[in-house]
């Protein structure tokens, strides 16, 4: 008898992810044996978690904070871009229990982007990021392997964007957080990937006067779906883009790899995600 495979998402907390809901319409949509769960881990449990799925028939997990840099640590393999960001979102278990460990945020974040702005050009002109976390890094090897000319970076604390120009290169141009309205006056491209709009979190003051009307605008922020940044974007005329995508598409190549089914991303996806 064959046995169904299992996947899920790790995290702590973890009560609030949307991947179960995602993954399990998927699974539904195509009629595919398996199961998607979510797992609370501890950070002193991590270890001996990762070890112990594959032999309780897992085939792999999504893992979210806190958990995103130290899976590196417990990978048989990684992947070139996981290595690069720092951090894995997505782990396969091979036959024998190694661990490969690869990130699909970029992916996810490019994916959302092209899909929600068709006519959007990487290479029209600089993009601006507000924000120097684990997805801001992840964005930025997109961006860059996409033909952005440059990146202007700001964040709230100056030393974490400066380390980011230190990895990656002179691409990067930082900016004051005082100063990050001035970011705007030549991007083309502008993004969120702070927490600042969330629901629950601070609000997100920077003051956009400068955006361009022909920007593409995207939040990273999925809740509220329409951030107060996405709205005064849109009120200036430029095209904008939700965060949602963004975590619906970075979970396609996970499930692929697990399940053996490329799901698509729709608006049906959506509707699910959202229910």
């Amino acid at each position: 008898m064959t046995q169904i495979p299992h996947a899920g998402v790790i995290g702590n907390p973890i009560s609030h992810s949307l991947s179960p809901k995602l993954h399990g319409h998927w699974l539904e949509r195509y009629d595919l044996a398996g199961d998607y769960t979510a797992l609370q881990v501890a950070e002193d449990a991590l270890e001996q978690t990762l070890r112990s799925l594959p032999a309780q028939g897992f085939v792999g997990v999504n893992v979210t904070l806190p958990h995103k840099v130290e899976v590196l640590k417990y990978a048989d393999q990684v992947s070139d871009r996981a290595t690069l960001i720092g951090a894995a979102n997505t782990l396969t278990f091979r036959e024998d229990g190694r661990i490969f460990a690869d990130n699909t945020d970029g992916y996810g974040f490019m994916a959302n982007l092209r899909q929600g702005a068709p006519d959007w050009d990487p290479e029209a002109g600089p993009a601006t990021i507000f924000g120097a976390g684990g997805a801001a890094r992840a964005i930025i090897v997109a961006l860059a392997d996409a033909g952005v000319p440059e990146i202007i970076l700001s964040n709230r604390t100056r030393p974490k964007a400066e380390a980011l120009r230190a990895d990656f290169g002179p691409r990067i141009r930082v900016v004051d957080w005082v100063q990050a309205g001035s970011m705007l006056e030549d991007a083309t491209t502008v993004i969120n990937t702070t927490s600042l709009g969330m629901k629950g979190a601070q609000p997100f003051k920077v003051p956009l006067d400068a955006l361009r009307p022909d920007a593409v605008v995207t939040d990273i922020v999925y809740n509220p779906l329409r951030t107060p940044f996405l709205d005064a974007a849109a009120r200036m005329g430029c095209v904008t883009v939700d965060g949602l995508g963004m975590l619906l598409h970075q979970g396609v190549p996970g499930f692929e790899r697990w399940f053996g089914h490329r799901p698509e991303v729709d608006d049906e996806t959506r509707r699910a995600v959202l229910a």
